[in-house]
């Protein structure tokens, strides 16, 4: 049981970890927004990079910010289904769902491997006057997959405990 609670901590601290870089990525796409258009309409003096990493830094926010709202169960649920029921009922709909996600991540993370693992072999950059590299940006969107995964398991594990005990998980 203490193996389960330090897995749960574990997976835990990476989706805040993960909320915590998402916040950190909207405060530089705000502030080189704004850094932006204060070079580009007032200064005449437009920037060669910094539209394309916040391109990237977007990218890399729905990554992060998709392992932060699994943990925090904040994705939309059709509530006239969901809300009124029972704790158990919701865990049936949680697990049914749940194969919908798994499906998704799968491919997800199987089609963004071998867009990375493309990205790296061409050299991909963007098509800027300041070339970055792609392959970073895209071996996020896997890795993330991964992450939202073991998010996504860990809650299906608590689901099927609801659906044969009755009782919320408490390790």
């Amino acid at each position: 049981m203490a193996v389960l609670r330090g897995i749960g901590r574990t997976i835990n601290g990476i989706a805040e970890l993960a909320g915590v870089m998402g916040w950190l990525l909207v405060l530089y796409c705000m502030c080189f927004g704004v850094t932006d258009v204060f070079l580009r309409y007032w200064l005449n003096q437009p920037s060669l990079w910094i539209g394309t990493t916040i391109q990237a830094a977007m990218v890399l926010m729905a990554c992060v910010g998709g392992v932060y709202a699994v943990k925090h169960d904040a994705f939309v649920k059709l509530d006239i289904f969901y809300a009124n029921r029972s704790r158990r009922v919701q865990a049936v709909l949680d697990v049914i769902t749940a194969s919908f996600t798994f499906l998704f991540l799968y491919v997800l993370i199987v089609q963004g491997i071998e867009a990375a693992q493309l990205a790296y072999m061409l050299n991909q950059t963007t098509p800027t006057a300041v070339p970055i590299p792609l392959g970073p940006i895209k071996s996020a969107i896997p890795i993330a997959g991964v992450l939202v995964l073991v998010v996504v398991l860990k809650k299906f594990v608590h689901d099927l405990y609801v659906i044969v005990t009755g009782r919320p998980w408490a390790p």
